[in-house]
């Protein structure tokens, strides 16, 4: 094995780690956000969004979950990256991806207000204020968020344009549906209707991100062969 083969492997090894980390990122989520749904009093989410999870005496679970795929995501962005540079949708789709990671570390730095009486306990006055941090947190995580329905729109083209219509078509539909979902809690809808969309929405995002992940692992070259 001479010296560009055994660098060729070794940075192959490296991409695929990166990938494997967007791959997980959101099954960490999603698990991580469910069991403290079924442990957590006062918590329903058909009018919690589970970023009202950070408050409370277990809110460094949220808070770490924020920070750990938020770490998670901007290595799978990098792993994307390695991948896709050089194509079409190489530059800004990894990017936007990274940004959504980046996104959901300052959500877990900036904690979300206390709102609709949970966590359950506080004063009347804690669940209307609307402090810094809240504002940051909110700020952060909309930043994510449209940065990751733009992710899912410069990946359709990408697809559209290597004639792969049900990746294309994937990409287009995750967008649309996260961004309704999104504008209907950005616009302060309220209900169960909402909340729960919503909630699907993310899980609907965070599955893209794997699946891309993984779409793109399978694009490396084969270290056995």
């Amino acid at each position: 094995m001479n010296a560009v083969t055994s660098n060729t492997e070794t940075s192959t090894k490296a991409t695929r780690v990166l990938l494997a980390c967007g791959v997980v990122a959101g099954p960490l989520y999603i698990v991580v956000g469910i069991t403290q749904m079924l442990i957590r009093d006062g918590f329903d989410i058909r009018r919690h969004a589970l970023s009202l999870l950070s408050n409370g005496d277990l809110g460094s679970i949220q808070i770490t979950n924020f920070l750990v795929t938020g770490l998670l995501v901007i290595a799978g962005a990098a792993g994307m990256r390695r991948v896709l540079r050089g194509s079409r949708g190489g530059t800004w789709g990894p990017l936007l991806i990274g940004v959504y990671g980046v996104g959901l570390i300052g959500a877990g730095f900036f904690r979300a207000d206390p709102a609709l009486g949970f966590p359950p306990g506080l004063p009347a006055s804690a669940y209307d204020t609307i402090s810094g941090h809240g504002i940051m947190h909110f700020i952060s995580g909309g930043i994510g968020f449209l940065a990751l329905i733009a992710a899912c729109f410069v990946l359709a083209r990408r697809y559209a344009a290597l004639r792969q219509r049900g990746w294309a078509a994937y990409s287009v539909a995750t967008g649309v549906l996260f961004f309704a979902a999104f504008f209907g809690i950005a616009s302060g809808s309220r209900g169960a209707g909402v909340s729960v969309a919503f909630a699907v929405a993310v899980v609907l995002g965070w599955a893209w991100i794997s699946a891309m992940a993984a779409r793109l692992s399978t694009e490396l070259p084969d270290a056995r062969g």
